[in-house]
């Protein structure tokens, strides 16, 4: 489940009206991958993502190396026909890409539909088990927990915890309780200890600043590039934030107006950007091919 924060920006740089995005390759493939392949059982040619991703500024050359990268991690499947390989979804890669579908299309950003009921989990583990507790706290940060005190998680809403850790094998050492606040608990005060609620603020204060503006986005050839770069910058947006009650956080909380901002854009590029990758796009139906394990 970590795939997808691995392939985020390492390096925490503010995006900036005056310059291009420059999320990962792998980034952008999944972009790519979720709108136009999920759900299709459609393998893509290679040439076609040379020819899309060119037009983001990512080389020939880092995107047939991040599509082996992909292949090797089996969140790609190669396919052969005549002397063209095309790439297709994995099972691994469905359920990722169907993760970041809901979160965008269904969950949103904003939650308004609290119900007041929080997920807490502690857990005990030995001090030598640290690649466990990697992983654990890896998956809670990817689940929306933020960290209340000592080794309490916090979550708002209840949450799927078997879903989320169950293939860590870590069920005897982890307590999961779903409960409501009692009165006197200050609730906007509690989402302050357990998130960074500035950080968080900060990343979609920058979406705002490089996407709500009159003018086209600077350095995008086209709509598709225009939907490519949105759809990756708000997808690896979406996946950071917990989706705290809206109604406990500071009234001018910026994921409001992003939200706002990523739909009315993705409606004004959506029928060019879909002209041009009918027209890039060589795919193949995956049902009648075979994976090429060469």
């Amino acid at each position: 489940m970590s795939t997808w924060l691995s392939a985020a920006d390492p390096s925490g740089r503010a995006a900036t009206a005056s310059s291009p995005p420059s999320p990962r390759p792998q980034s952008l493939a999944f972009a790519l991958l979720g709108y136009y392949v999920l759900g299709h059982a459609v393998a893509v040619f290679t040439g076609s993502y040379v020819d899309v991703f060119q037009r983001v500024g990512v080389s020939e050359q880092a995107t047939r190396s991040t599509l082996q990268r992909m292949a090797r991690r089996a969140l790609l499947r190669r396919y052969r026909r005549g002397q063209r390989v095309y790439f297709g979804l994995t099972p691994r890669s469905v359920a990722i890409l169907e993760d970041g579908r809901s979160r965008v299309w269904e969950v949103g950003a904003v939650n308004r539909g609290w119900d007041g009921h929080w997920t807490l989990l502690g857990f005990s583990m030995p001090q030598s088990w640290r690649r466990q507790r990697h992983d654990l706290r890896s998956r809670l940060l990817w689940g929306g927990f933020g960290l209340l005190h000592g080794c309490l998680w916090i979550a708002p809403s209840a949450v799927d915890v078997a879903g989320l850790i169950g293939d860590l094998g870590l069920q005897a050492h982890v307590k999961v309780f779903v409960a409501r606040a009692g009165k006197e608990t200050d609730i906007g005060e509690l989402i302050r200890d357990a998130w960074d609620l500035g950080g968080l603020a900060a990343r979609y204060r920058s979406f705002l600043e490089r996407w709500d503006r009159p003018l086209p986005l600077p350095g995008a050839p086209d709509d598709l590039a225009r939907q490519l770069w949105l759809l990756t910058e708000w997808l690896q947006l979406v996946r950071q934030d917990p989706r705290l009650p809206v109604e406990h956080l500071p009234e001018d909380w910026p994921a409001v107006r992003a939200q706002q901002v990523f739909h009315r854009l993705h409606a004004a590029y959506r029928a060019q950007a879909q002209a041009l990758a009918d027209e890039v796009l060589d795919t193949i139906s995956v049902r009648a091919a075979e994976p090429d394990n060469g």
